[in-house]
């Protein structure tokens, strides 16, 4: 079993609109009045964060670094008086570096990553028009990476591997593939340069902040591969792969994509399907400047020197990624769900089209990946106003397309008009708002948030730390991410009517 449950988990740009100088609010504080909002508006109480299991500062490559080594930014460990809760549908939602956080729950299908990922867009924008009530100025959220200025925030995924799985593995054979998929995934950008400095328009929102291709940091000299060794769950027996060169998609085409091939990859990665003999033909031996380069080649077409001396494009690549998939679930879809099995062979499936569309005409693809969408609506406004990449006016529709108020957005106005194509419906975003996954300890979080809330005190992806009558604080582990399901804790649940019986009912054991 690898890659059994995973999540995303998203920062969202935040602005204040208004002319009142003289009472500023710093992002951070802005973020937490808008999160405050929606928990307000839903009746929803603030549990506190269980720091216990945080381990920011530990490395996957066998080592610890040292808080007083450490930069500010890597203490995620500390309680800082914001919003950080838990939701009933099993996601965080918390203020992380100054941005509004939404990490969506574990899940084990891409469908469902999707699904509980837009369905936090639809939190935080609800949070941004609730804040501008109380705050008497418009608040603008947005689902990008960059303020175009020299500043990045993340849109990071989590995939869970079997301990056993060589790390060094990984990151030999998994680099090139997250270097390539740019032209899957890129959510498009106005401006080339960490701050915009050279004008034009490139593929990835994050790729010109990569800086290391192996790292501990995650908001400094960015690395491809981050080594946060931080699993959330038993740490003997799995390791958390923590993600963070993705994009943050509006397209859901894009969002399925980049986490059900990374998914699909990362099995095959794990089950040796790549033979020592071939593996330099998956690699690169400047994965950084190819990161860059990949980004800022909207042909697609530009070669990329491999580790074998070789040739190849970043559709190659994706390519014979797409090979060894196949090869895996030809070998080892015993290690599938059903469900699993079916969305792999359809992902391969619209994989393939895909990279066939890139190879021929990426604006065949403008009504599935963002960068295609973004920048044919750029081009037409050039084309209309004759404007070069430098006008300011460019940059605002940037903006504009990333924006979550479903008023202001322009990626929503090209769904409204039947301009992007869709992979979950709004029924299944509405439930994805307000219910865990079925599947994956999430379920019994969430739910346990749901009834008991007043009575959670703390609560982790791993833990949750319950008050009972008395005031005894009781702590449930939920260190196997695919126990706690509804399987195998609906009823349980259903039949308890206060904590105390919930515990007796647990006898001290995890759920499930």
């Amino acid at each position: 079993m690898s890659v059994a449950a995973g999540g995303i988990e998203t920062e969202y740009g935040i602005a204040m609109l208004g002319d009142d100088p003289s009472n500023p609010l710093h992002p951070m504080y802005l973020s937490h009045h808008v999160l405050q909002a929606w928990l307000d508006a839903h009746a929803a109480g603030r549990t506190g964060w269980d720091f216990s299991s945080e381990a920011p500062l530990s490395d996957a490559r066998g080592h610890r670094v040292a808080r007083t080594e450490a930069h500010p930014d890597q203490l995620t460990d500390i309680e800082t008086g914001l919003v950080n809760t838990i939701l009933p549908n099993g996601a965080r939602l918390y203020v992380d570096h100054a941005h509004p956080e939404y990490s969506g729950p574990e899940v084990t299908t891409a469908r469902d990553a999707v699904a509980w990922d837009v369905a936090g867009d639809t939190i935080v924008a609800e949070a941004g028009r609730l804040a501008a009530g109380r705050l008497g100025h418009p608040v603008r959220l947005y689902k990008n990476n960059t303020d175009g200025k020299g500043q990045a925030y993340g849109c990071h995924e989590n995939y869970l591997l079997l301990r056993d799985v060589p790390f060094h593995r990984v990151v030999v054979q998994f680099t090139g593939f997250l270097v390539t998929r740019q032209i899957v995934t890129g959510a498009g950008r106005v401006g080339i340069g960490q701050g915009s400095e050279v004008p034009g328009f490139q593929i990835g929102q994050r790729a010109d902040f990569f800086e290391r291709e192996v790292g501990l940091e995650t908001t400094m000299l960015r690395p491809i591969i981050n080594t946060r060794d931080e699993p959330h769950a038993d740490p003997k027996m799995y390791r958390r792969l923590h993600v963070i060169t993705g994009d943050a998609n509006r397209s859901e085409v894009a969002t399925w994509l980049k986490f059900g091939t990374a998914a699909l990859v990362l099995r095959a990665i794990s089950a040796g399907m790549v033979p020592r003999d071939r593996v330099e033909e998956f690699t690169l031996p400047n994965p950084v400047a190819a990161m860059h380069r990949v980004s800022h080649d909207t042909t697609c077409t530009v070669p990329l020197t491999m580790t074998d001396g070789a040739n190849r494009t970043a559709v190659d690549v994706q390519e014979a990624w797409l090979e060894v998939c196949r090869a895996y679930l030809d070998r080892c879809s015993d290690d599938l769900t059903e469900a699993q099995r079916a969305e792999s062979v359809e992902i391969c499936e619209r994989w393939q089209q895909v990279l066939d569309g890139l190879r021929t005409d990426p604006f065949t693809l403008g009504d599935q990946l963002d960068w295609v969408a973004k920048l044919a609506l750029l081009e037409s406004y050039r084309a209309r106003d004759d404007l070069g990449w430098e006008a300011a006016k460019l940059a605002l529709i940037d903006l504009q397309y990333a924006d979550v108020d479903p008023a202001r957005s322009l990626y929503q106005r090209l769904v409204e008009r039947g301009r992007m194509q869709r992979i979950v419906g709004d029924d299944a975003i509405g439930h994805a708002r307000e219910n865990p996954p079925h599947d994956t300890r999430a379920w019994f979080r969430g739910r346990v948030m749901a009834k008991f809330g007043p009575q959670v005190r703390a609560a982790s992806w791993d833990a949750m730390i319950v008050a009972t009558a008395d005031g005894a604080l009781k702590r449930i582990e939920l260190s196997e991410p695919l126990r706690g399901t509804r399987a195998l804790t609906g009823d349980l649940l259903d039949g308890c009517d206060t904590v105390e019986e919930l515990l007796t009912a647990l006898s001290g054991g995890e759920p499930g």
